[in-house]
């Protein structure tokens, strides 16, 4: 059994892919996305999804720019705007990462937050793949 009482490799029910099928490894909460389309608008979120395509290298560049000049301010609140923007379209799990960084602050060791900053920029890269993907519908 997994930890939410599923048998094994069975994937979350609310979790499925643009075309229907159950999504166990998408990076992105179905019902977060699917309530931000009724909200705001299908064509909205597609040009929401546009922008955050761009600007979420801008983050990360100012998280790296942040991290060498030791400025913990800026540090945190990069990592707050790429963690709302996550949470914003359902990629909750990148969301978590950004807000561990966003409370952690900078690292005593430089290594590990670069590490987490490469992670998040793997993350980033799924993320808007599978935000461009459901956009299209």
């Amino acid at each position: 059994m997994s930890p939410k009482g599923r048998p094994e490799g069975e994937s979350d029910p609310k979790r499925v892919s643009a075309e229907g099928r159950p999504a166990t490894d998408s990076p992105i909460d179905l019902a977060t996305f699917q309530a931000l389309q009724e909200t705001a608008g299908a064509d909205f979120v597609a040009e929401l999804v546009d922008t955050f395509a761009a600007e979420a290298p801008l983050m990360l560049a100012e998280l790296r720019s942040a991290r060498a000049a030791g400025d913990a301010e800026r540090f945190r609140r990069a990592a707050h705007s790429l963690k709302s923007n996550c949470s914003t379209f359902g990629a909750l799990a990148l969301g978590a990462r950004a807000r561990a960084l966003e409370l952690d602050g900078l690292d005593a060791d430089p290594v590990r937050d670069a590490a987490a900053i490469d992670a998040l920029d793997a993350g980033c890269a799924r993320v808007v793949m599978a935000l461009r993907e459901l956009a299209r519908g």
